[in-house]
C-alpha cells in the first residue's frame, strides 16, 4: 500500500474513531433529572455515578477521572477540561497503617488514616487540565483552577486557584469587570448569576 494511501485511511480511521466513540453529545441525566444542556465526554471515567449530582449547562471533558463515592456536586455552568481528577476519599494512610488488615476488612468500617469527605464546585467554575480537586474540597462559584492545580479545603466565590497546594492567587471578577468593560450589553446576563446573593 502506497504512504498516500495508507495516510489517507488513517486519518479516515481516526476520524470514524473519534465520531462513533469521543462525540460529546448534550443531554444527560442525574438524580432522576433530565439536563439537555449538559454534556460528559465518554471518555470520562465515573465511579459511584448514583452519587455525583449534576445542574444542567455542565461540561466534562475528555479523559477525566471522578470518584464520587463521597458525594460529587458541580452547579450549574461547571466546566471540567481535560485530565481532571475528582476524588472523594483517599485510603493511602489506612492502607500504610494497617497493611494486610486493611485488605482483609480487619480494621472495621472507618479505618484509622482514612480521608474523606464530599466535593462541591459552585457555578460557572472552571478546572483546568490536570488538575486534582481531594475530598471535602468546596469551591464557591465562578471559581477558576489554573492548569495543575491540587485544592484542598474550601474557598469563596471567584477565588482564582493555583498552584500544588493551590492557593488563592486572584479574584475572577476583576478580568469579568475588563471584559465586561468592552461588551456592557452582557451586563445583566452575568448579574443574573454572579450578582451579590
Amino acid at each position: 500500500m502506497n504512504v498516500s494511501l495508507r495516510a489517507a485511511l488513517n486519518r479516515w480511521r481516526r476520524r470514524l474513531a473519534r465520531g462513533l466513540l469521543f462525540r460529546m453529545v448534550f443531554g444527560e441525566g442525574s438524580q432522576g433529572r433530565l439536563l439537555p444542556h449538559a454534556r460528559i465526554s465518554p471518555s470520562t471515567f465515573i465511579e459511584h455515578e448514583e452519587r455525583l449530582v449534576l445542574a444542567d449547562h455542565v461540561y466534562i471533558g475528555p479523559f477525566n477521572y471522578i470518584e464520587a463515592s463521597g458525594g460529587v456536586t458541580l452547579e450549574e455552568g461547571v466546566q471540567i477540561t481535560s485530565h481532571v481528577a475528582i476524588v472523594t476519599h483517599s485510603s493511602h494512610r489506612a492502607m500504610r497503617l494497617l497493611g494486610r488488615a486493611y485488605a482483609t476488612g480487619g480494621a472495621g468500617p472507618i479505618p484509622p488514616g482514612w480521608v474523606a469527605g464530599p466535593v462541591r464546585i459552585g457555578a460557572y467554575s472552571f478546572i483546568g487540565p490536570h488538575s486534582v480537586i481531594e475530598a471535602g474540597s468546596w469551591l464557591g462559584r465562578g471559581t477558576i483552577v489554573r492548569a495543575g492545580s491540587v485544592v484542598r479545603g474550601e474557598f469563596a466565590d471567584f477565588a482564582v486557584l493555583a498552584g500544588s497546594p493551590a492557593q488563592v492567587v486572584g479574584d475572577s471578577r476583576a478580568k469579568d469587570e475588563a471584559l465586561l468593560a468592552r461588551h456592557p450589553e452582557l451586563r445583566a446576563l452575568y448579574d443574573e448569576w454572579a450578582g451579590e446573593r
